[in-house]
């Protein structure tokens, strides 16, 4: 079936590889610490930056005592941002979508990150937009879909919804939205085509 609308996941298909690994390694390297140390601290305490609980500079002063390293927040909020690694090639793919395709972002985000994307360049072409920070919600929560959807104003079924992660597409799936686990680009340029939606050219290779 060709789909009314796509939904995206923002980390792992926007981004090479995923944002919280990034933060972690850069963490490490930058206080010379041990990144699974590192990582314990961090995935102990991120869902509160998800949900919103928390704002950046919060996590930071609870982080860096963990971690027990001194270094001011504007420090970290650096590194935090230097952290997202675009997949330039799928900004191209999002452009080319055609317009009459209702396209929605539904992301376990960040604040400090979820602002830095709406000012990016491409973020227009989103006609929808879910942050779990600012929703105090997280996939693969059914209402985060839910909200979703009505922001798009589509049903799960007209929906091709596009993830990294497998929890959230087997909780798309129960939902009945058609589903498509994002590895990297081409193939997904393949499913959109296998489902009769055709891109106007082939995204450009960064």
């Amino acid at each position: 079936m060709k789909p009314s609308g796509i939904l995206f996941d923002w980390g792992g298909v926007f981004t090479v590889g995923t944002f919280d690994g990034r933060v972690v390694r850069n963490t490490a390297r930058r206080f010379g610490l041990d990144e699974e140390r590192v990582a314990r601290a961090y995935f102990a305490e991120v869902r509160r930056l998800e949900l919103g609980e928390w704002g950046l500079a919060r996590f930071w002063t609870y982080f860096a005592e963990a971690l027990g390293v001194e270094a001011p927040y504007s420090e970290f909020e650096a590194l935090f941002l230097a952290s997202v690694a675009p997949r330039q090639e799928m900004y191209e793919v999002l452009a080319a979508i055609p317009a009459e395709v209702v396209v929605g972002l539904l992301s376990n985000n960040y604040p400090v990150i979820s602002d830095f994307l709406r000012a990016g360049e491409g973020f227009d072409r989103f006609d929808a937009v879910f942050f779990s920070n600012e929703e105090g919600l997280k996939k693969p929560d059914t209402r985060a879909f839910e909200v979703a959807l009505e922001r798009m104003g589509l049903p799960a079924g007209e929906v091709l919804f596009v993830d990294d992660h497998p929890d959230n597409i087997a909780a798309a799936e129960d939902l009945g939205f058609m589903t498509h686990r994002f590895e990297a680009t081409e193939p997904f340029v393949r499913e959109l085509e296998r489902r009769g939606l055709r891109l106007p050219a082939a995204p450009n290779r960064p």
